[in-house]
C-alpha cells in the first residue's frame, strides 16, 4: 500500500508495518493508523500517522542507550494490546525521541513508552510504573556514559 509521510513522502510500505492504536497516542487520540518505518539514520525509527502525514513520531529503542531499560507498564495496558508480561518476545517497546536545533540535546520519553504487540500490530502509549523514568533522558549523554562504563 502506499503511505503519505512527512521524511519520505509517498512511498509503498508493506501491510506487516500498519500498527493499530485503539487509543491513539497522547495527545493525539484521534489518530489510531500508523506505520512503523525504518529511519535513514539508525538506530531511529518513524511512527508515521496513515491520516495525516504531517504526524510523525521519531522513535527509538530505550534500551541503546540505557540499557537497564525495564518495560513496567499496568498489566491492562498489556491486555489492550493483547498480550502480557511473560509474552515479552511479542512486545516491541520503544521511546518517542525531541529533536531540538541542538541535536545533541535529543532527549527520549522514557515514561511514556510506545508499546506494540508484534503479532497483531496493536499498539499504545504506556505510563512507566517505575519513577526513575523521566520525561526527557538526554540520549547522547547517556548514551556516552554506557560506552564509559564498558571501556
Amino acid at each position: 500500500m502506499k503511505v503519505n509521510t512527512k521524511p519520505y513522502g509517498t512511498i509503498e510500505v508493506d501491510d506487516r508495518q500498519k500498527i493499530y492504536f485503539p487509543y491513539g497516542i497522547l495527545g493525539f487520540e484521534t489518530f489510531r493508523e500508523f506505520v512503523l518505518l525504518d529511519a535513514l539514520q539508525q538506530p531511529f525509527y518513524w511512527l508515521q500517522s496513515m491520516e495525516v502525514p504531517e504526524i510523525a513520531f521519531v522513535l527509538i529503542n530505550p534500551q541503546i542507550f540505557q540499557p537497564e531499560y525495564r518495560l513496567e507498564v499496568a498489566d491492562t495496558d498489556l491486555e489492550e494490546i493483547d498480550t502480557n508480561k511473560e509474552d515479552s518476545e511479542n512486545i516491541l517497546t520503544f521511546a518517542i525521541v525531541t529533536i531540538p536545533e541542538n541535536h545533541s540535546k535529543m532527549t527520549a520519553n522514557l515514561q511514556g513508552p510506545i508499546i506494540i504487540n508484534r503479532q497483531n500490530r496493536k499498539g499504545r502509549q504506556s505510563i512507566s510504573l517505575n519513577p526513575k523514568w523521566k520525561i526527557r533522558h538526554y540520549i547522547l549523554d547517556e548514551l556516552s556514559r554506557v560506552r564509559e562504563e564498558v571501556c
